[in-house]
């Protein structure tokens, strides 16, 4: 059974005389372990696809499911479960708080998982440590390059060992090297057994994963496995 499994996905917005058709019929599925890049032009659709399998938006037509089961099927509130456990989102802009540290920042979705004190900073220590910035967990995001940044962020997506991540563009603020050691990042992370999607427009960055998917236009235009 695949882990993710899109059939004929269809999202519009503005139905209409200005109706733009971000996704049409797109149909897929994600093996446990694989990692897939999806790239495609600004416009493709490809962030409207991530949306929709970090389960953040809904089709208008279609159907995902996740582990089998039909996400339009599962309540909000389990949705929500859903996203804070089994999917680990990492963003271009980062998303971390400026008021809180490294540590503080990673501890605190495992916070709203109402995982204890004790456990959460041992989660938290060890996914900065994971990702080499465990000198750097008492510093605020504004006392930390744009790669440092990435790295706490990518450090929170994992803390929890959630099965599956979700990174959309996560090299599009960093210089090429900042954005080489986050790629390595991921290539480690994947080695290790997780599932990783990331979306980019990058054909470099996309090379690195061992699945390309292209989209154009709302469509899936190419599926290749390295």
């Amino acid at each position: 059974m695949p882990l993710v499994e899109l059939r004929n996905l269809t999202k519009i917005y503005n139905s209409g005389e200005n109706e733009v058709r971000a996704l049409s019929n797109v149909s897929l599925s994600i093996s446990e372990g694989e990692f897939v890049a999806i790239i495609g032009q600004s416009g493709s659709g490809k962030s409207t696809l991530m949306n929709m399998l970090g389960c953040l938006d809904m089709p208008d037509s279609g159907e995902y499911l996740l582990e089998g089961e039909n996400v339009a099927t599962i309540p909000e509130e389990t949705l929500a479960h859903i996203r804070n456990r089994r999917i680990g989102f990492i963003f271009q802009g980062f998303n971390l708080i400026s008021s809180l540290n490294a540590l503080e920042n990673v501890e605190l979705p495992l916070m709203y998982r109402g995982i204890r004190a004790k456990e959460r900073f041992e989660l938290a220590f060890s996914a900065l440590s994971r990702v080499g910035i465990a000198n750097r967990v008492r510093h605020r995001p504004s006392e930390l390059s744009g790669g440092q940044q990435q790295r706490v962020a990518i450090a929170r997506a994992i803390a929890a060992k959630p099965p599956i991540l979700l990174a959309d563009e996560p090299t599009g603020n960093l210089d090429s090297a900042s954005g080489s050691e986050v790629m390595s990042i991921l290539r480690d992370l994947h080695e290790e057994g997780k599932t990783i999607i990331l979306i980019t427009h990058d054909g470099t960055i996309a090379s690195m994963a061992n699945r390309i998917i292209r989209i154009v236009d709302g469509c899936v235009v190419d599926d290749t496995v390295s």
